[in-house]
């Protein structure tokens, strides 16, 4: 067998974003892959919150400016923003994060 050895490469600036949402993996990972359809990559990592008076399992979500994909700042932001509040929707939850390298934005629909 013989293996092709000649990789081509692309370059992007360096961007991410992280979305924060507590839920199902299962459903944030079916949520995930509808998305991407229009031309994303995304990653999910389970991720256990613990906090004040509880904790819940969740995932954190990552995007970045992939080369396959490339895009600016801002929209990858809004992407995440749009994704965040999906995943919110379909897991019945009433907040989520979103972290890039300048900021940490909260997103509630509960008021607090």
């Amino acid at each position: 067998m013989s293996i092709d050895n000649n990789f081509d490469s692309k370059s992007e600036p360096t961007y991410w974003a992280w979305i924060y949402i507590a839920g199902d993996l299962a459903t944030i990972k079916s949520v995930c892959r509808k998305f991407t359809l229009t031309g994303l990559c995304v990653t999910i990592e389970p991720i256990d919150f613990v906090y004040t008076g509880g904790s819940e399992e969740g995932a954190r979500v990552g995007l970045i400016n992939y080369p396959r994909f490339p895009n600016n700042e801002d929209s990858i932001f809004e992407k995440a923003e749009e994704l965040g509040k999906l995943l919110a929707i379909e897991n019945c939850q009433l907040s989520f994060s979103i972290v890039d390298p300048n900021k940490t934005v909260y997103f509630s629909r509960g008021g607090k």
